[in-house]
């Protein structure tokens, strides 16, 4: 290794990349990272963090309307939205600074520029115009959102990424996509006073969620006046002399919105990197190919995180970066564990959800038990907020393992990582049974239903 600038080159300063760099410096390993635009990747920069800042900010209007309930007398609010992006970006500013800052504290070398594998040891710096050497050679550049060019009109369109920075708050929004960027955000908008609607090719919103969680978040957004039409795409977008857009949806509907935002999924960042240069194997969709190790089909080369397309998930991507350091650096083999991941939709209701849902359970168990309870949560009571939580596990009936849990409700992703760790450990319902439960809470549900709802056996309902 002596004979290379680097033991570790890491191409993408995100979650994933920076996690890698930081803990092989620290072991006294030289390690390079390049990041073209920001240190701190999706997550920080326009993902999960600022999302969670404007979940919040779109939630204050009903507290404010659930304080007269508890006796509160709250004046007339008004919101400014310039004051919540310019807040957003504060933060931003300080947690990008932390990420770069955490690597260079460790003894790695930081470079803004974008990198080029020109042979497999062998990286270009565009911005700094020169090349180096590396040993190991990691790729985390993350992904973006995808693109829709065959949609007549897509120009006038924006997607996550510029959602978080509009100049100004529309009247009215179009939101097309039904995943959880999609549903995100169609009540961050609406929760902040925007006309919202959502549209989404499916039959129902958030596939590969439980389908209990999906009809009932469904139903409560409608109620609160988000417009979701299913079974529909747009066929076109176009300006109007005024500056507002119309969108043609298959349906024959044409919506008038100030904007339209695309939320199809994502996609990896693969493209002129030079790896098609060298020979890096991908997948068809684009992702780069890697074995259980995050190892590519040349030895030297690794990628982790969103542009392998396994799990899209910025605490996956920082477990990823751990098992490869692990690999590459301590002699000792570690391949990423992609089962029972916790995860949450920070809708309103939100969604927290681990394991299996029924239906993935029906298909793989002969005998399922579904325990499900339904209620309003205590702090509705007295604001009279018509809004039900709803707690859901998926149970095998042979072995009684708890297969999957899933909430929806406030606290949902919390509690989702909590149940994470019972479900990792494959604990049984008899466990989850004689576990005392906190009173009054609203997860007391998780240990109190003792007797199952229904039954799946055989894929026949009992």
């Amino acid at each position: 290794m002596a004979g290379y600038d680097y033991d570790l080159f890491v191409i993408g300063g995100g979650s994933g990349g920076v996690r890698a760099a930081r803990v092989a410096a620290a072991l006294g390993k030289r390690v390079g990272i390049a990041e073209e635009y920001r240190f701190g990747g999706t997550c920080v920069i326009r993902g999960c963090v600022p999302k969670k800042l404007y979940v919040y900010a779109s939630q204050f209007p009903e507290h404010f309307a659930d304080a007269a309930g508890y006796g509160w007398t709250v004046p007339e609010a008004t919101f400014d939205w310039q004051t919540l992006v310019a807040n957003k970006d504060r933060e931003i500013s300080r947690l990008e600074a932390i990420y770069k800052k955490n690597v260079e504290g460790s003894g790695g070398e930081t470079f803004h520029s974008r990198a080029v594998i020109v042979d497999p040891h062998v990286i270009h710096l565009l911005g700094e115009d020169r090349t180096v050497t590396a040993d190991q050679i990691l790729i985390a550049t993350g992904g973006r959102p995808a693109a829709h060019p065959a949609l007549p009109g897509h120009e006038h369109c924006i997607f996550s990424n510029e959602a978080f920075d509009l100049k100004e708050l529309p009247k009215a929004i179009m939101i097309e996509g039904g995943g959880y960027i999609a549903v995100e955000f169609a009540n961050i908008f609406h929760g902040l006073g925007v006309d919202t609607t959502l549209v989404y090719r499916g039959k129902e919103i958030l596939s590969r969620f439980d389908m209990d969680l999906r009809r009932t978040l469904h139903e409560t957004m409608e109620k609160k006046g988000i417009k979701i039409l299913c079974h529909s795409v747009t066929e076109w977008v176009r300006k109007r002399p005024d500056g507002r857009l119309d969108a043609l949806l298959t349906s024959g509907k044409t919506l008038t919105v100030d904007q339209v935002m695309l939320a199809i999924g994502r996609i990896p960042n693969t493209e002129n990197m030079g790896l098609e240069g060298i020979g890096i194997e991908m997948t068809p969709v684009g992702a780069i190919k890697v074995d259980d190790y995050s190892r590519t089909n040349i030895d030297n080369i690794w990628a982790i995180g969103d542009v392998t397309n396994r799990v899209q998930l910025t605490p996956v991507a920082i477990h990823e970066a751990m098992c490869f350091v692990e690999t590459a650096f301590k002699d000792n083999p570690s391949a990423p564990d992609h089962d029972t991941i916790a995860t949450a939709v920070f809708s309103q209701p939100e969604i927290g959800t681990v394991g299996l849902s029924e239906d993935e359970a029906v298909k793989r168990f002969a005998d399922v038990e579904i325990y499900r309870a339904s209620f309003r949560p205590m702090r509705h009571t007295l604001s009279g907020r018509d809004e039900k939580m709803l707690i859901k596990l998926v149970v095998d009936g042979a072995s009684r393992k708890v297969l999957g849990a899933h909430i929806l409700g406030p606290d949902a992703g919390e509690m989702a990582q909590l149940l994470g760790i019972p479900l990792k450990a494959g604990l049984t319902k008899d466990d989850f049974d004689r576990t005392m439960a906190v009173h009054p809470t609203a997860a007391e549900e998780l240990v109190t239903m003792y007797k199952p709802t229904y039954r799946v056996t055989n894929g026949e309902r009992i």
